[in-house]
């Protein structure tokens, strides 16, 4: 008998050594995680840093997964993803080359020294609670849904980056 599937959602961020091309790669080996397939991604999003503020703006993306592993393992499995992109751990909320944070695995509430779920943060941040409601308004997270608690974020600062090729519209 095969574990069960999971649902999982992950943070993705960049901002340091074409983070675009961080995150769009980052997206397409999520897909090739052992017992894990990507469901889907959000559009990409420009935002300024949390924290120290002489960085480089953020590219962030959401990505909904399933996985037949368990929320530890899946961990390790995206901390090893961050470390093959070069990722530093310096100075807190600092610049980096990819990072990449559990939000939710399936409804399951962990408090463990390595790992909270649902994140700790998600809620206070447009970055990532915008294109996780894009991709999944119907998630509840603290009694409400997603897409109302994006909705009373300010996201004044987060802009949508272009598809490659794109030219804006008149």
């Amino acid at each position: 008998m095969s574990p069960p599937r999971h649902a999982a959602w992950i943070g993705l961020g960049s901002n340091l050594d074409g983070p675009r091309v961080h995150v769009e790669r980052a997206l397409g080996e999520l897909d090739r995680l052992p017992l894990t397939r990507r469901v889907a991604a959000s559009k990409l999003y420009a935002s300024a840093p949390v924290g120290p503020a002489d960085q480089p703006d953020y590219i962030n993306a959401v990505a909904q997964l399933e996985t037949r592993l368990s929320p530890l393992a899946l961990l390790d499995q995206l901390q090893a993803l961050e470390q093959r992109h070069g990722r530093v751990r310096g100075r807190h909320w600092g610049p980096r080359t990819l990072d990449l944070d559990l939000l939710l695995f399936d409804d399951q509430r962990i408090t463990l020294p390595r790992l909270t779920l649902p994140h700790p943060e998600m809620a206070r941040r447009a970055f990532v609670l915008v294109p996780l409601a894009e991709l999944a308004p119907h998630l509840v997270l603290d009694g409400r849904p997603l897409a109302d608690l994006a909705a009373g974020l300010d996201a004044r600062d987060l802009r949508p980056v272009l598809p490659q090729n794109s030219l804006p519209q008149d």
